[in-house]
């Protein structure tokens, strides 16, 4: 996957160096819909950014808004998320479940280059903020055994950067094209951890646990407006 954004990057940096400079506004408003899909899950969300173009030339931007995230899953593998025990192989257990509905909303931050006055190029990240969603039945495996166990969504998501995040968190690489002064399309990357937490520590060894974790990235696209 990360091949795929480096490609990405550079191929639209070579573009840039021919793009059409133009004057931005100093700052701008805007608000999308994204739809994003893998082979076992779906995603959509929402966001509102507000960004301040910066440099002589104010190609570049940085924003921040709100973002709300659902992730819909079948059959998806949940491992142990806390750092300590996911940095190990030997100290991984999982969950599997048939089906998985959790909704995020979160603080982001938004980053990116005007190519030109159509084209922009851009990342975007959670940064805090809380989830929820229905509890559902999960499998949990350890050491070749089986038992059933409930889920839910874990409340409290926070980007503490690699397996020291906690809880639900969305990232985007994408590409927005302007249509017109108001209607954008973008076409993105997502990077998307999705959390749950047992009812109970069903995890026991090394440590007892009970939260659990899986990571997808998805391909998808998007209309923006813009303010």
């Amino acid at each position: 996957m990360k091949l795929v954004y480096a490609l990405f990057f550079l191929t639209i940096i070579g573009f840039s160096a021919n793009a059409q400079e133009t004057t931005k506004k100093q700052t701008e408003q805007l608000a999308d819909f994204t739809l994003g899909s893998s082979s076992a899950q779906t995603t959509i969300g929402v966001a509102y950014y507000k960004n301040w173009n910066l440099g002589k030339k104010q190609h570049f931007f940085i924003g921040t808004g709100l973002r709300f995230s659902s992730a819909m899953g079948k059959n998806k593998t949940f491992t142990s998320a806390p750092a300590s025990l996911a940095s190990n192989d030997t100290s991984i257990d999982s969950l599997l479940g048939a089906n998985t509905s959790i909704y995020a909303l979160n603080a982001i931050i938004n980053l990116g280059y005007h190519i030109s006055s159509k084209l922009d190029l851009g990342f975007n990240i959670d940064l805090i903020g809380f989830s929820f969603g229905p509890s559902s039945n999960h499998l949990f495996r350890s050491n070749g055994l089986q038992t059933l166990t409930t889920a839910k969504p874990t409340g409290m998501n926070i980007l503490l950067v690699g397996n020291n995040d906690r809880g639900t968190l969305n990232s985007e690489f994408y590409l927005r094209y302007k249509i017109n002064n108001k209607l954008g399309i973008k076409l993105m990357v997502q990077h998307f951890f999705t959390e749950l937490t047992t009812n109970n520590k069903v995890q026991t060894l090394p440590v007892q646990n009970d939260r659990f974790r899986n990571i997808t990235d998805l391909f998808g696209f998007g209309l923006a407006y813009h303010f």
